[in-house]
């Protein structure tokens, strides 16, 4: 009798993004759409650039790449969906605070559930953003609407008990057998449907008056993918191809400006949030048709991962851009926006690496430079990129081949996190208001170490994420050389 196929974390966590991209496709037809056309970008910008196309992932990486969005309401809710995505090798990395980052009414904390080790983001990099609602916080809720909101959530079960018992037995023994994981992704992929149950009309309306995004998470029985968000190599190109299809975008594409520089951290856009038919439960019990637009299709294209002192130059030039840029249309702030960025950060990857503002790993490959390793789990330059000399792009720690000198090249390594501003950006994008804000109120503290405990886990921090990467790729390269790391 032949023994039951075992499937690892990571075989877990890639058929739970492919089951949910599904599932997704078959609610927001639209996304469909956005994947098509997410191909058909991929495909050209790759026929145009060459191996240029693939400095930060592989085409077969990039093409596979999702991140979804999920929101939920307490404590317990998160710490369970923890447990669902640590039986996929996720784990939290990163604290984000939405609540201050746009103009508009976005009550929730934040972190993210990803693979952090190379080798696993190579073998599938699902991402899942997730935000809580913070019911504390008087700028957003009233003394009493926040009581209202602990029982309503406290009587909630999103996650049944055999998908939890699932997930601590994967979580333990890296992987579950066929059968087992079966069930588990059955189970796992429903958790994340869109419920047909009727909502309670006047208790919608009223969180929604707050934040639709408060509504979305406390006034329904259930949580769901918000979004699904597919990788693009050219996301300019992308927002063009959408619109001429007649797809509805937001008004701009979030994140650095477009220019001639490298690619660094991340840019987002998204289709604007449809108008999806639900049910209500009205005062009197009467169940009546209504729409709610709280589902969008995002996409996003990757840069390179910033150090500390990148990321304080970043958020710099974020500020200086909003303060030049008050009052102009999309097209005036792109163009201030390129002229601080070309006077912010360096134009090549060599600069970059050499001003300690992006994160890069160390790779050998031959000393004829067409024999460079493929890349592979590292990151894809932007239009009209050109490697600056000496940083062909390596991820093959194997030895070189014999009889050839061996030289060390440098890869960028991809961003694989998010940004506050530009997530906040997309949400407020996609409300069809703004909420209410009493920035008169003192807001409730919350923090990593505030959200660490609510996760019952640790929270890695992904500076050190990269900069482990950075070490150990330094390590094997000095190793296989005979020499130190720092030398390299």
């Amino acid at each position: 009798m032949s023994q039951e196929k075992f499937l690892g974390s990571w075989e877990l966590r890639a058929a739970f993004a492919r089951a949910l991209s599904d599932m997704y496709g078959k609610e927001v037809p639209a996304y469909t759409t956005l994947l098509e056309v997410s191909r058909e970008v991929n495909a050209d910008f790759v026929a145009a650039h060459g191996a240029d196309a693939e400095r930060l992932g592989s085409i077969d990486r990039v093409t596979a790449e999702r991140h979804g969005a999920i929101r939920v309401g307490t404590p317990a809710e998160i710490s369970q969906v923890a447990r669902v995505f640590g039986a996929m090798g996720m784990r939290p990395v990163g604290f984000y605070d939405l609540r201050d980052a746009s103009s508009s009414s976005v009550p929730v904390i934040s972190t993210a559930f990803r693979p952090v080790d190379r080798a696993e983001l190579a073998r599938n990099p699902f991402r899942v953003f997730t935000s809580m609602l913070v019911p504390g916080d008087r700028r957003f809720f009233t003394p009493d609407q926040e009581r209202r909101l602990d029982e309503f959530l406290a009587a909630r079960v999103l996650f049944p008990p055999e998908l939890l018992l699932l997930a601590d037995r994967a979580a333990a023994e890296g992987g579950l057998p066929a059968s087992g994981a079966a069930t588990f992704l059955l189970l796992a992929t429903k958790a994340f449907e869109l419920s047909r149950e009727p909502v309670d009309q006047a208790w919608y309306r009223e969180l929604e008056a707050v934040s639709a995004v408060a509504a979305d998470i406390g006034g329904v029985a259930s949580t769901h993918i918000n979004h699904l968000t597919p990788r693009v190599l050219d996301i300019d190109d992308l927002y063009a191809r959408m619109t001429a299809r007649g797809i509805t975008m937001i008004p701009a594409v979030q994140g650095p400006p477009r220019w001639d520089g490298p690619d660094v951290l991340l840019r987002q856009t998204s289709f604007r949030a449809l108008a999806e038919p639900r049910t209500f439960r009205t005062a009197g019990g009467e169940i009546v048709e209504d729409a709610l637009r709280v589902r969008f299709g995002e996409v996003e294209a990757r840069g390179i991962a910033l150090t500390r002192d990148g990321r304080s130059a970043y958020d710099a030039a974020v500020a200086e851009l909003d303060e030049r840029a008050a009052g102009l249309d999309e097209a005036g702030r792109q163009r201030i926006g390129r002229e601080i960025w070309e006077r912010t950060f360096p134009a090549t990857e060599a600069e970059l690496a050499a001003r300690g503002l992006g994160f890069f790993t160390y790779e050998l490959a031959d000393d004829d430079s067409h024999d460079a390793p493929p890349s592979g789990p590292g990151p894809v330059a932007g239009p009209g990129r050109t490697p600056a000399p000496g940083a062909e792009t390596g991820t093959d720690h194997g030895s070189p081949r014999p009889g050839r000198a061996p030289r060390v090249v440098r890869a960028p390594v991809v961003y694989e996190d998010f940004l506050p501003r530009s997530a906040a950006g997309i949400f407020q994008s996609n409300l069809s208001d703004e909420g209410a804000k009493d920035s008169a109120q003192a807001g409730a503290e919350r923090d990593a170490d505030w959200m660490e405990g609510a996760l019952g886990r640790e929270l890695a921090d992904p500076f050190e994420l990269y900069a482990r990467q950075v070490d150990e790729s330094r390590e094997a390269a000095a190793a296989t050389l005979g020499v130190a790391p720092q030398t390299l």
